[in-house]
């Protein structure tokens, strides 16, 4: 898991949750790579698809689209 800083959580707010308690959304990086299919809940970054490894740092995130996994 990876804990987000306050900093996200006006975006995250701002978005709706996929469901209860949880957000599936897309990350970009400032490198610009793309994750898809990342799970978000309680402010932290819970897994990416079926994988529980995190491979960035919080410091890396350029944004969050919350999609619900389209």
């Amino acid at each position: 898991m990876l804990a987000l800083s306050n900093k996200w959580a006006p975006v995250l707010l701002s978005q709706p949750e996929t469901g209860m308690n949880y957000q599936i959304a897309s990350i970009f990086l400032k490198s610009g790579q793309r994750f898809d299919h990342v799970r978000i809940s309680g402010g932290f970054i819970v897994k990416i698809c079926d994988n529980r490894e995190i491979p960035f740092k919080e410091e890396e995130i350029a944004n969050i689209v919350v999609n619900h996994g389209k």
